[in-house]
């Protein structure tokens, strides 16, 4: 997937809207703003730093069409502690967070697969290497 510089940009700021638009959509508990830092430099380097009383935080840096790197947390309704952490780059948006779903494991018969067909190379594939 190739991203061009606004297409990344547009990406962060659809997340932007989307983590303040959560914010904006909770039910109204008197929430206060503890901490709002911003920074946007003349070069495209941007920075911000948001938290809330009620625990809500996300933070973001990058240059603007280029990349982006930063992390949202908040308490799920359950009562959970919820993490995210991310960077954007040219090759997309790469969340990490352990409630994100994982793939299941590779059964154990593809794996022999994917090792004889390493172990036993077609010619054309012989010939590649020996360029």
């Amino acid at each position: 997937l190739w991203l061009d510089s606004n297409s990344i940009d547009f990406l962060g700021q659809l997340l932007v809207a989307a983590v303040l638009g959560c914010a904006l959509a909770a039910p109204l508990n008197n929430d206060t703003i503890t901490k709002f830092l911003t920074n946007q430099d003349t070069d495209g380097t941007y920075a911000y730093d948001v938290q809330q009383a009620s625990g809500i935080q996300f933070q973001e840096e990058g240059q603007s069409g280029h990349y982006a790197r930063g992390s949202y947390s908040y308490i799920s309704p359950e009562g959970l502690p919820v993490q995210v952490i991310y960077t954007a780059d040219e090759n997309g948006f790469h969340p990490q967070s352990d409630l994100l779903p994982t793939p299941p494991p590779i059964p154990e018969a593809i794996l022999r697969s994917i090792q004889y067909i390493q172990e036993h190379p077609t010619p054309e594939e012989l010939a590649d290497r020996a360029v």
